[in-house]
């Protein structure tokens, strides 16, 4: 499976619904938070031009903001 990565930040409640969806679908990620962590922050904006969270990226496909239907596509969940 492709590695996936979720930028989020604290009190974002799309973030934890993203989140609670992949651990749902037993998909492993890793989480970047963009509070607490300057290099993460950083990496959203200046690598994937994003400053919304959820950021997600599946592989190299990059989901900016709250798409849970591309998150699917990109996971091949139905």
């Amino acid at each position: 499976m492709k590695e996936i990565v979720i930028f989020t930040q604290n009190e974002c409640p799309p973030c934890k619904i993203v989140k609670m969806f992949l651990d749902d679908h037993n998909v492993d990620y890793q989480e970047r938070n963009i509070s607490t962590d300057s290099k993460a922050r950083k990496e959203l904006t200046e690598k994937y031009g994003a400053f919304s969270t959820p950021t997600v990226l599946v592989g190299e496909e990059v989901i900016i903001g709250f798409e849970l239907e591309k998150l699917k596509k990109a996971l091949k969940i139905e």
